[in-house]
């Protein structure tokens, strides 16, 4: 892998999609990954915004950064009971 020139989210696949200069390309299954990380509805609603607004930030995340730790960070789950 070179330099990246395109990242997008492919909606017919569900993926995010990253292509680099030397033809390669990684996509990151996002349904995979809501499954894998994503431990309720604010958190599944958190990695969607970053999928469709800023895809780039979602694959640096995913593959480069601690996701879990990101999630738990910025959303806040309080029960309506409490």
């Amino acid at each position: 892998m070179t330099h990246l020139i395109s990242c997008e989210f492919n909606m017919d696949t569900a993926c995010v999609e990253l292509k680099f200069t030397d033809g390669s390309m990684i996509a990151i299954d996002t349904i995979a990954v809501e499954n894998e990380v994503a431990d309720n509805k604010y958190q599944r609603s958190e990695l969607d915004y970053l999928i469709y607004n800023a895809p780039l930030e979602y694959a640096d995340l995913i593959l480069n950064g601690d996701s879990e730790t990101y999630l738990k960070t910025v959303t806040e789950y309080k029960p309506l009971d409490s």
